[in-house]
């Protein structure tokens, strides 16, 4: 049962892709503290400046398909 709820998950998961980045300490420690005043994980924190950024720079790709939740 644990493994069809699994696949089922991944069924219905976006398309994502697995990165590792490095950030200056205090960088990092300000993410941190981000993430644990908003109560959410680091990786959103990063997921979400990221869309911030495209946004930015690229306005006409602000509409795309993803869940940015």
């Amino acid at each position: 049962m644990k493994a069809a709820t699994r696949e089922k998950r991944v069924e219905n998961s976006p398309p994502a892709v697995r990165t590792s980045i490095s950030f200056p300490r205090e960088a990092y420690q300000t993410l941190e503290l981000i993430a644990k005043e908003k109560k959410v994980s680091m990786a959103w924190v990063v997921r979400e400046a990221v869309d911030q950024y495209i946004d930015s720079k690229w306005p006409l790709l602000a509409n795309r398909n993803y869940d940015r939740s």
